[in-house]
């Protein structure tokens, strides 16, 4: 896999001389394994001036970006969906594939640190009375027959077990540091695995939707869904009697593990090798 770099280009709780909003390029690169340190993540932040906020603008500053890293992304995740047309267009003119995705765990990690200590500490720092950002999802759709697991099952695994997870046989996945989000080695990681005949498959179409979480919706259906994108949701399985509460008792495991889950993708239960592998992280919307 190559570099992915997550972005956000959007104001900031900072005014210039005129009183008028600081923009602000913030680029963090994703963390594609457990044992990748966040301290070693490409970071580049740069202000905009509030009469130079466009396309334009925002594609030089990737260019420069890209030069300081000394490395090209091979695409760009953004999680603001109102900033769709500027940040597509700049990324299509310099010639890099650009994705609205709610999977920019670094990134928010990153904004949500600047928000609470960064930007206060600034002279022109100006209060706002929310800096939340709201994650929509859209209304459920069913996934493709052909790519149905035929079995599926919730499991945990102990998060000291991801230590050595680059040495797993995985054929599609994404993971990133546990210890970014809080997670020490004596938690437990809750996840759910899909078994197909067809896990190849499987893993390699949902390696191209940007996996965000599994999460439990118990009404107005119960159902297991599979979030991905900036506001896509996947139908993984309808629910009754025992497996709903197996699917409730997975959501307390998600809070107890910090949102931190996993979604895995099998052949069969007796293999030692994965089609596919995502670790995820479910965080509070901010």
């Amino acid at each position: 896999m190559g570099v992915i770099w997550e972005i956000d280009f959007y104001s900031r709780p900072l005014v210039d001389e005129r009183q008028k909003k600081v923009w602000e390029l913030l680029i963090c690169e994703s963390p594609s394994t457990t044992a990748q340190p966040a301290s070693g993540l490409f970071r580049y932040a740069q202000y905009c001036p509030s009469d130079k906020v466009n396309s334009l603008w925002l594609g030089e500053a990737l260019q420069a970006a890209m030069i300081e890293a000394k490395q090209s992304p091979q695409r760009i995740r953004f999680f603001r969906r109102q900033m769709n047309n500027m940040i597509t267009k700049a990324c299509k003119d310099i010639g890099v594939p650009a994705a609205a995705s709610r999977r920019s765990i670094a990134l928010r990690q990153w904004l949500d640190e600047r928000m609470q200590q960064f930007y206060p500490s600034q002279p022109n720092y100006q209060a706002v009375a929310s800096l939340s950002v709201q994650m929509f999802s859209d209304p459920p759709q069913p996934l493709p027959e052909a790519l149905i697991g035929e079995k599926w099952g919730f499991v945990s695994l102990a998060a000291s077990e991801f230590a050595d997870m680059s040495d797993w046989e995985i054929g599609f996945g994404e993971a990133f540091p546990l210890d970014m989000v809080g997670i020490t080695p004596e938690m437990q990681i809750p996840g759910l695995i899909l078994y197909s005949p067809r896990s190849v498959p499987l893993a390699a179409w949902m390696s191209g939707l940007e996996i965000v979480s599994v999460r439990y919706q118990p009404a107005p259906k119960s159902t297991l869904l599979l979030e991905t994108g900036a506001s896509e949701s996947w139908i993984l399985a309808r629910l009754e009697g025992t497996t709903q509460q197996e699917a409730a008792r997975f959501e307390v495991s998600k809070q107890q593990a910090n949102g931190v889950h996993f979604i895995a993708i099998q052949a069969n239960p007796d293999l030692e090798e994965f089609a596919g592998f995502w670790l995820l992280y479910e965080s509070v919307d901010r």
